[in-house]
């Protein structure tokens, strides 16, 4: 219904330029010193610099590649991760949500990164979120649509304002009785709410309309960039992955997000890594997860790379005129394997995640006291990255009907609590409730039936922690049990 071709546009290139393409010229140095320039109509092995090509543009900028408002929403999302997860249990709640509201709605006021920070061996250039780009928020590029995966019947706005609400009222984004991580739920969703959601369904989509953000006149007034370029320059900020991240293998884009890979992301040589252009955020960091685990036989980082990378090109290469119905066509193939190799890393997060739940709660059968209670806690860890990347599926452009039911059907809105009770709703004030109970093996069937919906439905390939070898064993072990009760 949902599997699509997974198609490399472009093959993997050296690297030939250095990265930092937000101030960048199209005759760049080196880190060894020499100078490189790019020529037209080439494949660079890099996102930028691009030439301004916009018709009658008399100014001084010479690179018309721009998305640091999407690398702003980054930081302000991996910031809110961080802050979710600092309540005292109820003290401190007030504080606590403005903190995290003014990083969700705020824009007119600077506020500090608080992730990603430098750190030993990884120092990077920006400090506050307006050294990247002034006056941005994550509210305003929040799905809107409703999310019928959590209680309430919310929209996905009011999802995340639910959540931020109860993170923070909790002990260090932890709800011990309803089996929530606050930081993994709200960070996971917001990659598919906002990133997924505004790059797929709005600037590689609608913008990609002849008469929307026209490529022969300029993204707004002032702009040295036409419609198209920045179009789609924003839907690639939203992907999250570094400048050069083409001329990359996977372990090493994992390394970078994991802030341990200074030379390979410093492409330009200065001694900082630049946000702007030379980290790698989420949605591309498990892209690369995925790319380098589980079968080993995907290359969704590197598909998703090359798309952009040609897309951005074909662009360039209409030198300011409008384009033609051809060109449009050859973007939004472009477009579409963006969003079908990216459905299918938000496909194999959940798949991923539902096979940690699943061994998550054969490891705490056997368990009881502190152990238990440290299991616990990494059980509800994974099952908040798994719900997180369920409504981030949910997020884009493409209506899951059946498949969101059944998904959500089988997640439920939380997890298996160690009383076997779990949350069916919420009542008229926002508060949780819980009014039925399941049997640890009941949800574990779950979980695996989830792995083969996944794969059933978007065709995913990495398959890491597969758990679907036990799904006949499982299934027919608890029918036997329910016939048995019954005789």
């Amino acid at each position: 219904m949902f599997k699509l071709s997974l198609v490399a546009s472009a093959a993997v290139l050296p690297l030939l330029i250095a990265a930092n393409v937000v101030n960048a010229d199209t005759s760049i140095s080196t880190a060894g010193g020499g100078s490189i320039g790019l020529a037209s109509g080439s494949a660079p092995a890099s996102y930028g610099p691009f030439p301004i090509t916009l018709s009658g543009y008399d100014g001084d900028k010479t690179n018309s590649v721009s998305y640091t408002g999407q690398i702003a929403r980054h930081a302000l999302e991996q910031s809110l991760k961080k802050i979710a997860a600092m309540g005292d249990g109820g003290a401190n709640a007030a504080e606590l949500e403005a903190q995290m509201l003014a990083y969700f709605d705020g824009a007119d006021q600077d506020r500090p990164i608080i992730a990603p920070v430098s750190k030993d061996g990884y120092p990077i250039l920006q400090t506050t979120v307006d050294e990247i780009s002034s006056g941005k928020n994550i509210s305003g590029k929040f799905y809107g649509g409703l999310m019928p995966a959590w209680p309430g019947n919310m929209t996905g706005k009011d999802v995340a304002y639910h959540m931020i609400r109860m993170a923070a009222q909790s002990e260090g984004g932890f709800d011990a009785e309803n089996g929530y991580d606050w930081a993994q739920l709200i960070s996971k969703f917001t990659m598919g709410a906002m990133a997924y959601n505004q790059a797929v369904d709005n600037y590689l989509d609608e913008k990609l309309l002849a008469d929307n953000k026209p490529n022969n006149k300029p993204y707004k007034d002032g702009a040295h960039y036409t419609g198209k370029e920045h179009s789609w320059d924003e839907g690639f900020g939203y992907w999250g992955c570094a400048a050069h991240c083409l001329s990359l293998t996977a372990d090493e884009i994992y390394s970078i997000a994991k802030q341990k890979g200074f030379d390979l992301a410093d492409a330009d040589g200065d001694g900082v890594v630049d946000l702007k252009s030379e980290h790698v955020f989420g949605p591309a960091y498990y892209a690369a997860a995925f790319d380098r685990s589980g079968t080993k036989t995907t290359s969704y980082t590197h598909n998703i790379m090359s798309a952009y990378i040609d897309g951005r090109q074909l662009i360039t290469d209409a030198a300011g005129e409008a384009l033609s119905d051809e060109q449009r066509s050859t973007l939004q193939g472009y477009a579409a394997t963006i969003a079908s190799n990216w459905e299918q890393v938000l496909a194999e997060a959940v798949f991923k995640y539902a096979g940690s739940v699943y061994k998550d709660i054969e490891k705490m059968k056997t368990l009881d006291g502190d152990e238990l209670t440290s299991a616990y806690r990494s059980y509800a860890k994974h099952w908040g990255e798994l719900m997180g990347f369920s409504m981030a599926l949910q997020s884009g452009k493409n209506n899951l009907g059946a498949v969101a039911v059944e998904l959500n059907s089988l997640i439920g809105y939380g997890p298996v609590t160690l009383d076997k009770s779990y949350v069916t709703g919420v009542d008229g004030d926002g508060n949780f409730v819980r009014e039925r109970r399941r049997g640890w093996r009941d949800y574990q069937l779950h979980m695996l039936k989830v792995q083969k919906l996944m794969v059933d439905t978007f065709g995913v390939e990495s398959r890491v922690n597969d758990g679907l070898a036990t799904l006949e064993e499982l299934s027919d072990a608890l029918y036997n049990e329910s016939n048995a009760e019954t005789d």
